[in-house]
């Protein structure tokens, strides 16, 4: 595997190895010339917070610059200028998220062609607590064709809708995109809110390498098409005792699927101002595309890092995020792993679409699918919830011979493994201990996607290294082997296979 293919060795994880045919439906390119970036001229904006009339005092109101508060009476004014292209609200908790077909309306669009621009914001209040409450992450459904748009939308997108069942009625659940909704074809978008629709959760949404402008002249103007359709590109907002954050990690730079991991001095300046009346000690929970960090560099023993793969000014968000009890959610490698330091957790996720719907698994094995986060006060309980298998499915084990480089050795993959899980084996009903922790190749994976002819849909696709592999050698004479993975949290999960 050491031969990676130059699709996961350039500028960005999907790099510029793959072609788009000049027939294909793209956006239209932007013109700056034709853009209010540069116009300076004051603008005010100005509005309401209201619930059934009454005032909501205190939500953070924001261009994207500035963030001001509403006053006693739910009012807000902020002298912003015709840079701004949205005047958007933190939305405070113990409201509903007001939705449009599935998609959280936060925001208003200023129009520029106005010195003052009023903006109001209802919001619905709820009847239930929202300290209990649950949030999804789907990582790059990433659809290139009307074939792949079927399958989020007949598959993945139920599964979502009837998880949301399978909790007691009136449970509070949302869930984000969580970049790269589509492969570059904007027509497919459509698609994406129909699957978004379905699933009966309201989404929010952020920006992933393949949601950009191609013909964008600068990472400025690569956002133009999600913004059309989604709003901004970072933003906040509240459930319970939790603060949410979405980022856009994605920075482009100038050159059709070129791209590094990157978060602009406008985001983060704009982000410590939004913590400013956070408490310290708070779950924050930080959404974007590009994980911070993986163990991509150790396990692939690189030199240097891959800049598309990575934030390369994580450390300067990490100051900023000290403070709190942390949780990054990040996608873009389709494959499942998490670390921690301090007071982070980053969860960097197995994707809806697998290996870009070439087959059931991603690239480490992780099955397509999401993840789950049950949320109680500042507590975060966590599953991964593999498309079309019960929430209890976590892990497979493979029988001796399919991992080839040691035929002997049964292979137990946990997908949703941290240093915190404990997995032990059982030769026919006898203890045998913990299972042994290795680097390695998922055997389904290989299977599925090694080789050059492999996989016949998209050839690029390649396994990959992972550090959630556990390796048990039973002796000559066993006849079952039972492995049991149980979680941080104490729950525990078994699959049995025979000799």
């Amino acid at each position: 595997m050491s031969n990676r293919r130059d699709f996961l060795k350039g500028l960005g994880i999907a790099g510029a190895a793959i072609a788009i045919p000049e027939t294909l439906v793209q956006a239209a390119p932007v013109s700056a010339t034709n853009n209010d970036k540069r116009d300076l001229t004051n603008l005010t904006l100005k509005g309401r917070v209201h619930s059934n009339g009454a005032g909501i005092a205190g939500v953070a109101v924001t261009d994207g610059i500035n963030i001001t508060r509403t006053n006693k009476s739910g009012r807000y004014t902020l002298l912003s200028n015709k840079t701004a292209e949205f005047v958007y609200i933190s939305l405070p908790s113990g409201y509903t998220f007001p939705q449009q077909k599935g998609l959280v309306q936060f925001y208003k669009r200023i129009d520029t062609s106005q010195n003052v621009f009023t903006a109001d914001f209802a919001l619905e209040k709820l009847n239930t607590d929202d300290k209990k409450h649950i949030f999804v992450v789907w990582a790059d459904p990433q659809i290139i064709s009307k074939k792949d748009a079927e399958v989020l939308v007949n598959q993945a997108a139920p599964d979502l809708r009837d998880l949301a069942k399978s909790y007691p009625a009136g449970t509070l659940i949302h869930a984000v995109g969580c970049g790269d909704l589509v492969w570059d074809h904007f027509e497919l978008l459509e698609d994406y809110k129909q699957a978004v629709e379905i699933s009966s959760v309201p989404f929010f949404n952020l920006i992933g390498n393949h949601d950009m402008d191609l013909n964008a002249r600068t990472d400025d103007y690569s956002a133009e098409t999600f913004k059309t359709n989604f709003g901004p590109t970072y933003y906040s907002y509240n459930r319970g005792d939790v603060h949410y954050v979405v980022l856009d990690d994605v920075f482009f730079i100038g050159t059709a699927k070129k791209y590094i991991g990157y978060i602009t001095e406008n985001q983060l300046q704009w982000l410590e101002q939004d913590l400013a009346t956070v408490k310290p000690g708070t779950t924050v929970i930080v959404s974007l595309h590009i994980p911070t960090n993986t163990g991509s560099q150790r396990r692939n023993k690189l030199v240097e890092e891959e800049i598309g793969g990575v934030v390369s000014n994580r450390e300067q968000l990490y100051k900023i995020l000290a403070p709190y009890k942390v949780h990054i959610m990040s996608g873009h490698t389709h494959m499942n792993e998490k670390w921690e330091r301090d007071n982070m957790m980053e969860h960097v996720h197995g994707t809806v679409c697998g290996a870009w719907w070439t087959g059931p698994v991603c690239t480490d094995g992780t099955p397509e699918g999401y993840a789950v986060y049950e949320i109680n006060g500042g507590d975060v309980n966590w599953y991964y919830k593999s498309t079309g298998k019960p929430k209890d499915y976590q892990l497979k084990v493979y029988e001796k011979g399919r991992y080839k480089a040691e035929p002997g050795a049964v292979v137990a993959n946990v997908w949703n493994w941290d240093p915190k899980w404990k997995i032990e084996w059982f030769e026919d009903g006898q203890p045998k201990g913990e299972m042994e922790r290795k680097v390695a190749f998922d055997p389904l994976a290989v299977e599925l996607y090694e080789g050059p002819q492999l996989p016949k849909k998209h050839k690029f696709v390649d396994p990959t290294l992972t550090d959630h592999l556990f390796f048990a050698t039973p002796s000559a004479n066993a006849k079952k082997v039972k492995v049991v993975a149980t979680d941080r949290f104490g729950k525990a999960y078994s699959e049995e296979i025979a000799i």
